[in-house]
């Protein structure tokens, strides 16, 4: 029997890590780390600050955007999650310094800035429209997908980029609107453990069903002399949540 190294992903390691090196060129979290800190302006989210004399520091609106946008980015739309994410996930904890912002805090940002973070978010996937960054990978806003080729459609006339700016701003509305709807739930709604099970159960589904039609039917052929084998045809329900 051969003799492999042990490993187990159920660990915790200590990481020295530079977080600029965990933002790496060509994607949208460095892309979204370069435009807020150095491009976008983030005056109007300094109006209701009024520490500047004494009181605790507040979080950096900086910092706030950008796990709340790469969290919108990744159809994460939910303040415990966001604030999960910044204590377990590297990019996040990249974007955050390694700061952990409490949902709370995370929650009333949403909540006192929607059209400002409607605006930033909207500068942001235009410019990584533009770069063809939208187009790697499926981008989930509030469980809509832009296509894989969302960064073929950044030319046009005027008005069909105004189609295009209007679809994006609609996205954006819906992801800040569901954010605010998930954040007034129960937090046993929310429940990592049964999401995860659920998302198990789904792969699992997935896998068995596919493997049986493999195991079980044949190719088929379309007509004509030349029969090439045409797409099958698999029907999988997901499991009731």
């Amino acid at each position: 029997m051969p003799n492999f190294r042990k490993y187990s992903y159920s660990q915790d390691a200590m990481v020295v890590i530079n977080f600029e090196d965990q933002l790496q060129p060509a994607t949208f979290e460095f892309t979204l780390h370069r435009l807020i800190d150095g491009h976008i302006d983030l005056s109007p989210f300094y109006d209701k600050y009024s520490n500047d004399q004494g009181g605790r520091a507040a979080y950096d609106p900086a910092i706030l955007l950008k796990i709340i946008l790469f969290a919108y980015a990744k159809g994460i739309t939910s303040s415990r999650e966001i604030q999960w994410q910044c204590e377990n996930n590297i990019i996040f904890k990249a974007l955050s310094c390694d700061t952990v912002p409490h949902f709370t805090s995370i929650a009333s940002f949403v909540s006192g800035y929607p059209d400002a973070i409607e605006s930033v978010f909207e500068q942001v996937l235009l410019v990584c429209d533009q770069q063809g960054l939208l187009g790697n990978e499926l981008f989930a806003i509030d469980g809509c997908k832009m296509p894989s080729d969302a960064s073929k459609e950044h030319s046009g006339t005027f008005k069909e980029l105004e189609q295009k700016r209007d679809k994006i701003q609609k996205k954006i509305r819906h992801c800040i609107e569901e954010h605010k709807r998930l954040d007034g739930r129960k937090p046993k709604e929310r429940d990592r453990k049964k999401q995860l099970a659920q998302a198990t159960e789904t792969l699992q589904k997935h896998f068995d069903k596919i493997d049986q039609f493999l195991k079980t039917a044949t190719p088929r052929k379309g007509q004509g002399k030349n029969q090439k084998e045409v797409k099958s045809n698999i029907t999988i329900t997901n499991p009731p949540k």
